[in-house]
């Protein structure tokens, strides 16, 4: 395939993607969008009011940025390893495969869209945010973007590969029960791992969810609890191994040829 037919293909495949969560976002992008507004009222307005400030800061303003990015985490993860599971469960991935398109554009494909159903959502439970509290801002514009772009990206991929180990649709529901959601709510998203003792404070530096809310926090507040050049680094990292290990299985077709 020539450069203009691989493009073609790649943009085949994202709009396939956004237009298959657009088409239902009463289940895909409404959901996420009231849940996270209960969390803005419960933990913000009602529990928050008691609590008082976060590392000087509102307790409102402080959770918002934690979960503008558990949405984010949860929607691109959600996004390919629903997509990805139907095609083999449709058995409609076998057009994919026997195609001259290049595994890796199927798999930027699939990730790419991913990020735009996490970015969206990420969006407007933003615009929401704004109802609840007037004095979020961006401190590092540039930083934020980057962050979310990049968070979505890793779930994307990791959805993915969770895709293809799948063997039931009660397959694609155990990582996100048992792994992603702890992960989520130990990642300082309600709180800063200061408050904690300091073995905690050390376990939870094991969490690579910590890293990405972190680094969120600070491009929107300008606080953080860890170093974000070491919070880019593990990113990038986790990105560039699991699109290895993915483009891996994809070439390799486990979990599609047997």
């Amino acid at each position: 395939m020539n450069l203009q037919q691989q493009l073609t293909a790649f943009k085949t495949i994202l709009i396939k993607e956004m237009l298959r969560f657009l088409r239902i976002w009463v289940q895909t992008i409404l959901p996420p969008a009231i849940t996270t507004g209960l969390y803005f009222i419960i933990f913000g307005n009602l529990i928050g009011e008691r609590i008082g400030d976060m590392d000087g800061i509102r307790y409102i303003d402080f959770i918002i940025p934690g979960l503008i990015m558990m949405t984010v985490i949860t929607n691109s993860y959600a996004n390919v390893v629903s997509s990805f599971y139907g095609v083999k469960f449709q058995r409609s991935v076998e057009e994919m495969l026997v195609s001259p398109m290049p595994n890796y554009l199927s798999l930027l494909g699939l990730t790419d869209g991913g990020v735009a159903r996490g970015l969206i959502v990420g969006i407007v439970v933003t615009l929401i945010s704004f109802l609840f509290s007037s004095e979020i801002g961006f401190a590092h514009p540039v930083l934020t973007l980057v962050i979310v772009i990049l968070t979505a990206i890793l779930f994307s991929l990791a959805g993915f590969i969770n895709a293809v180990y799948a063997q039931s649709f009660d397959d694609i529901s155990i990582i996100p029960t048992f792994v992603l959601t702890p992960l989520t709510y130990l990642g300082g998203v309600f709180y800063s791992i200061s408050l904690l003792p300091e073995f905690w404070q050390t376990a939870s530096l094991a969490n690579p969810v910590l890293y990405m809310v972190n680094a969120f926090r600070y491009g929107i507040l300008g606080i953080s609890d860890i170093n974000i050049g070491t919070a880019l680094l593990i990113i990038l990292g986790f990105i560039i191994a699991l699109f290895s290990f993915s483009l891996s299985l994809l070439n390799r077709g486990i979990g599609i040829r047997n």
